[in-house]
């Protein structure tokens, strides 16, 4: 088994200590959350970061907590206690949904929201969730602190605006009453990253949609909001042939990637199917 080459390690006890280390070692430190990404890559040898920032003694980076209109989440709230979350499931179905299909419980047990969401892996579920509830995270750098939209985050595979920045918190609006989700994704195995995912989230007035979030994850090199699609459900309804229109769009809008998974024609195929599944779903469960 392969090691990690040497590096220096710092274990901060707050977050203004970890901005200064952050600071004082420059741009190829590394801040470690869960570790579930950073670790197996730095023992490949993949990374060799001469500098790792852990945050694992902060505590005050774990909580869960309602807000009313949205949700604040800790950065380096595990992904079992979200998976595990009274406030999670009630106010939160979507991500109640999703942390289930993050990984395996060893890495959920050690897996931050946080982390998932800064490593910006373009497969992994917890960027989709953020991106289709709209949420945004609230991140602290030098110049103090600053909120960032989903769509603001994600510039591409494994990289995101944080600009010299740590990410301390998550928050999601709370899922109005009534409303519908649902995650489709297609996997070789459970737990292994998605080669394609769709969430959706639907408020419906009868058969007509007063609001559609329809967000992916594994198909293009970052999760990405399908907005047209979601006008489509607006504009033609929750029937069979609305629901159809906005797969048939949410393919031909997405921009697939190629790689030793599966071709881009595959993942365009899965959006148009995964989506009208997903879609499906959402509008029974809002009946």
């Amino acid at each position: 088994m392969m090691k990690p080459s040497s590096f220096e390690y710092h274990a901060p006890n707050t977050v203004d200590e970890a901005l200064a280390l952050l600071k004082a070692n420059g741009p190829d430190s590394r801040v470690l959350a869960g570790g579930q990404s950073l670790i197996p890559i730095m023992n490949f040898r993949l990374a060799a970061p001469p500098v790792i920032i852990d945050l694992n003694r902060i505590a005050s980076l774990a909580y869960i907590k309602d807000e009313g209109k949205y949700v604040s989440i800790g950065a380096m709230t595990r992904q079992r206690a979200i998976e595990f979350s009274a406030v999670v499931a009630d106010k939160l179905p979507l991500l109640h949904q999703a942390i289930k299909l993050v990984g395996h419980l060893p890495t959920r047990s050690r897996g931050t929201i946080g982390g998932s969401i800064a490593n910006a892996d373009p497969a992994a579920e917890l960027p989709m969730v953020l991106q289709a509830l709209d949420g945004e995270v609230v991140v602290r750098g030098p110049n103090g602190q600053r909120t960032i939209a989903a769509s603001e985050l994600f510039r591409d595979a494994m990289t995101t605006s944080l600009a010299d920045e740590i990410l301390v918190e998550v928050r999601l609006p709370a899922t109005p009453a009534g409303s519908g989700c649902a995650i489709e994704e297609f996997a070789r195995r459970h737990g292994d990253f998605a080669i394609a995912a769709i969430a959706v989230v639907i408020l419906r007035d009868g058969q007509r949609c007063s609001r559609a979030r329809i967000a992916t994850a594994g198909i293009s090199s970052r999760p990405t909001r399908l907005n047209a699609a979601e006008q489509i459900l607006v504009q033609h309804g929750l029937g069979v042939s609305g629901i159809s229109q906005a797969a048939e769009v949410a393919a031909k809008i997405v921009e697939p990637m190629t790689d030793g998974h599966a071709s881009a024609a595959y993942r365009r195929q899965l959006t148009q199917v995964l989506t009208e599944r997903a879609v499906r779903r959402a509008v029974a469960a809002a009946a």
